[in-house]
């Protein structure tokens, strides 16, 4: 059972952009696997399945490669987290991006975003709580701004 069933997340995650353990769950109750969402944290962590940023900038499961992108998974990871975690609304005005987090955090949000290599970001500059990233073009701008609402699940 828990072979097929691990063949089947295998499947799922190539075939879906699967981003969170519950989208995860309830493709396998679509196929048909009833199971909790303990035992769907246990099958993540023994098929040692990686969050990985899609072509959208979305991150979703996919399968370690090797150690040594594991390592740096691992790395975006943990700045995807900073960012969620610290940036509270994003908007942007011609070639700007302006990203409002909590108090205190718009430093660690911006070097989390200088970490995640967004294309077309020429630089970023933090406050206490905000922070303003230069784009290109006004249209790259607006395809940033995008793209970290995609990460923020706006």
């Amino acid at each position: 059972m828990k072979k097929s069933r691990h063949a089947l997340i295998l499947r799922l995650i190539e075939q879906y952009n699967i981003s969170t353990q519950d989208e995860l769950l309830e493709k396998l109750l679509e196929s048909g696997i009833s199971v909790t969402q303990a035992t769907v944290s246990r099958d993540i962590k023994e098929l040692k399945l990686i969050k990985r940023p899609s072509s959208s900038g979305v991150y979703k499961y996919c399968v370690a490669e090797s150690a040594a992108s594991d390592e740096q998974n691992k790395h975006n990871s943990k700045y995807y987290t900073i960012f969620v975690q610290s940036v509270i609304f994003v908007d942007c005005a011609e070639n700007i991006c302006v990203l409002k987090c909590h108090t205190g955090t718009a430093n660690a949000a911006c070097a989390a975003l200088d970490s995640l290599n967004f294309d077309n970001i020429v630089g970023t500059l933090a406050g206490d709580d905000t922070v303003f990233v230069l784009c290109r073009t006004a249209a790259s701008a607006v395809e940033t701004k995008e793209k970290m609402e995609k990460l923020l699940k706006f």
